[in-house]
């Protein structure tokens, strides 16, 4: 770490949980961010700002301009552009140091595992169950840790799984029957900050991980209800008969 670095992050070095070592832990650290919308715009802008090396971005749509009320990475100037052009913009924008490489396109099989594969962490913040149930399921075959996030209406939920902690997967949670009662912010609506706060805590979980200050985290799904300002935090096992992390 250089002298400008330990400067830029000198108030998380100060922090007994990150200190010079974690920081620099995060500085070497490449992250996969799914999704360029309302959860990964926040995700994505704090983890540039924290130092994470390289971020690899991936979504294949276009800036629209009713994805300006909630995706913050995006500007009005960014309408029409692709999503991960705009948020690249951005990151560098925020901090020149942070590499940041770009897939426009839809990514899935065998390529999905590859790139999970070279990275270190990876940030669901898709939206929808396909994508988290493919993603949650390189992420076990890969022993790569995963931070996922969802928000709707004015509720949200994250869940992070780790395997080396051997804690639950996304699919101990939900069964892939859930396709059957999928919402989508299109028709049921999202307030803005919603995504924001649970965006914000996809990054916050991920720096935890990669600094292995998440045991705690550990088979823990945070629910948040922004109608009565409340946080649920709800026990969860790993699930024996899981048809992905129980499958040895």
């Amino acid at each position: 770490m250089n002298s400008q670095q330990s400067n830029r992050y000198s108030r998380q070095i100060r922090l007994d949980q990150i200190g010079e070592l974690g920081q620099q832990t995060i500085i070497d650290s490449t992250v996969l961010i799914i999704g360029m919308g309302g959860l990964g715009s926040p995700a994505a802008l704090y983890l540039a700002a924290s130092g994470v090396g390289k971020l690899v971005i991936s979504d294949f749509d276009i800036v629209e301009e009713s994805n300006l009320q909630r995706q913050i990475i995006h500007t009005n100037h960014a309408i029409g552009n692709n999503k991960v052009d705009s948020a690249k913009s951005s990151i560098k924008a925020l901090n020149p140091h942070c590499e940041v490489e770009t897939i426009n396109y839809q990514i899935d099989g065998d390529e999905l595992k590859e790139i999970i594969n070279r990275v270190d962490l990876v940030l669901d913040c898709s939206d929808n169950f396909q994508t988290r149930f493919e993603v949650n399921r390189h992420c076990v075959e890969s022993a790569k840790p995963l931070v996922s996030g969802a928000a709707i209406r004015l509720e949200g939920q994250i869940l992070s799984y780790q395997p080396k902690l051997e804690g639950p997967c996304y699919q101990c949670l939900y069964s892939e029957t859930v396709y059957e009662n999928a919402e989508s912010c299109e028709m049921e609506g999202i307030l803005g900050p919603v995504v924001g706060i649970i965006g914000t805590m996809q990054a916050l979980q991920a720096l935890m991980i990669l600094t292995d200050n998440a045991a705690p985290l550990v088979g823990k799904l945070l629910l948040f209800d922004a109608a009565v300002m409340e946080w649920q935090q709800v026990k969860l096992l790993k699930n024996p008969e899981c048809p992905v992390c129980a499958a040895d």
